[in-house]
C-alpha cells in the first residue's frame, strides 16, 4: 500500500529536470547542497582516519623492532653490534613509509579544514567571516590533488615527533654495546677493532655512524620553519602570533594544492603614457593600450590591459593613482595565462621561451 506522502514524494522526484550528459546541471537547493557537504566530510574524515591509522602502523612497527633488535644484541656478549647499524636503516626505511602517508593525510586534513572553518563554523556562526575563495579551493583540491606539504616538511615532522628519539636510542645502544666488549673500558681507541664490519675499519664505521645521526639531527632541525601543515595543532602563543588568520594560513596551505588566478587589470585613463610608466616601473610587466570612448561623454579614452599576480595587485593600484588618480581600473581574475612570464605557452616537452631567455641570463 503506497501512502500520500509516498506518492507526493514520487510526483516531486518525477518533476525533476535533468540536462543531457555533459550540459549543466541545475544547481543544488540549499538542503540539498548540505547534504552534499555533509556526505563529503564524513568521507573526508574516514579518509583521514584510514591513513592516521597507516601512521600509526610505522610507528609500531618502527618500536617493536627497536625492541627487538636490543633484546637480542645484549641478551649475550657475543652477539654482534651490527644489528643496531641494520636496524638504523630499517628504522629509516618506515620513517620514509610513514613520511609519504603523512602527506596524504595532510591532503585530506586540508579539506577537513577548509569544511570545517570555511562552512560548519558559518553554519554555527553567521557572524563568521570565510573566505572569498574557499569553494574554489576545494573543488581545486577535488579536480587536481596535490599535497599541501614537501616532502621534507614531512620527514621533518615525523622526525621530531617520533623517529628522533629512535635513532638517539639505537645509536646510544650501539656505543654502550662497543663499550661493553671487555677492554674497553676508559679507551675510545679500544673501540674501534669492534665497531669494524669485515673489511670496513672501525674509525671508517663510527665515522658513517656520526655522519647519519647528524644528518637526522639536521633534517628534524632545518625543517622547523617550515609550517604549510594544516593538519597540526598550533599552541596558543603560535597562534597569538597570527591574530585572526586561520583562513590566511589555509590559503597558504593550500597555494600547492589550488591554482591562485592570475589577475588582468583593465585600466580607463586620460594619462596613459604615465600610467605605463609607473606599471612598468614598478611591476615589470608588459602593458597593452587601446583607444576607447566614453558613450556618456563621447570624449576619447585610453584602455590600458596589464596582467599581474595576486600579490602585485596592490602595487598595481598605488601605480595607477600616482599617474592619474581619476583613472578607472577593473581586475578580473582569469582562467590561466601564458606567456609574457607566466605559464609556458609551448608544449610541456619544449623548452619554453621564457626558461630560454633566463637560462640566458644566468649564462
Amino acid at each position: 500500500m503506497v501512502t500520500a506522502k509516498t506518492e507526493n514524494t514520487a510526483e516531486k522526484a518525477s518533476e525533476v529536470k535533468l540536462n543531457a550528459p555533459g550540459e549543466p546541471q541545475e544547481p543544488f537547493a540549499a538542503s540539498g547542497f548540505v547534504t552534499q557537504m555533509a556526505h563529503l566530510y564524513r568521507g573526508e574524515v574516514a579518509r583521514s582516519n584510514t591513513w592516521r591509522t597507516r601512521l600509526d602502523s610505522t610507528t609500531n612497527w618502527a618500536v617493536v623492532t627497536t625492541a627487538a633488535v636490543l633484546t637480542f644484541t645484549f641478551s649475550e656478549v657475543s652477539n654482534p653490534p651490527i644489528v643496531i647499524l641494520m636496524s638504523l636503516l630499517l628504522v629509516w626505511l618506515f620513517l620514509v613509509i610513514e613520511s609519504r602517508r603523512y602527506r596524504y593525510y595532510e591532503l585530506s586534513a586540508l579539506r577537513l579544514r577548509l569544511i570545517e572553518t570555511q562552512f560548519f563554523a558559518r553554519a554555527l556562526d553567521p557572524s563568521v567571516e570565510v573566505h572569498s575563495e574557499w569553494a574554489m579551493q576545494l573543488v581545486g583540491s577535488l579536480l587536481n590533488p596535490e599535497f599541501p606539504i614537501s616532502f621534507w616538511e614531512a620527514i621533518g615532522r615525523r622526525l621530531r615527533r617520533n623517529y628522533i628519539w629512535i635513532f638517539t636510542i639505537l645509536v646510544g645502544a650501539w656505543m654502550v654495546k662497543l663499550m661493553l666488549y671487555p677492554g674497553v673500558a676508559g679507551s675510545w681507541r679500544a673501540l674501534l677493532p669492534y665497531a669494524s664490519i669485515g673489511f670496513i675499519p672501525g674509525s671508517v664505521v663510527v665515522v658513517g655512524v656520526g655522519l647519519f645521526y647528524l644528518v637526522i639531527v639536521l633534517l628534524a632541525t632545518l625543517t622547523v620553519g617550515l609550517r604549510a601543515s594544516p593538519g597540526e595543532v598550533f599552541s596558543d602563543s603560535e597562534l597569538l602570533e597570527y591574530p585572526s588568520d586561520l583562513i590566511f594560513k589555509l590559503t597558504k596551505a593550500a597555494k600547492g594544492v589550488v591554482h591562485r588566478h592570475e589577475q588582468l587589470a583593465i585600466i580607463i585613463t586620460n594619462k596613459p603614457q604615465e600610467v605605463s610608466e609607473h606599471l612598468l616601473s614598478l611591476l615589470k610587466r608588459g602593458v597593452t593600450g587601446f583607444e576607447g570612448r566614453g558613450m556618456y561623454t563621447g570624449e576619447p579614452r585610453h584602455v590600458l590591459f596589464c596582467a599581474v599576480e595576486p600579490s602585485e595587485v596592490f602595487q598595481m593600484k598605488s601605480g595607477v593613482y600616482s599617474a592619474d588618480e581619476r583613472a578607472f581600473v577593473v581586475v578580473n581574475p582569469t582562467e590561466k595565462i601564458w606567456g609574457g612570464g607566466f605559464g609556458d605557452l609551448g608544449p610541456r616537452w619544449v623548452t619554453g621561451v621564457g626558461e630560454k631567455e633566463n637560462a640566458k641570463k644566468k649564462s
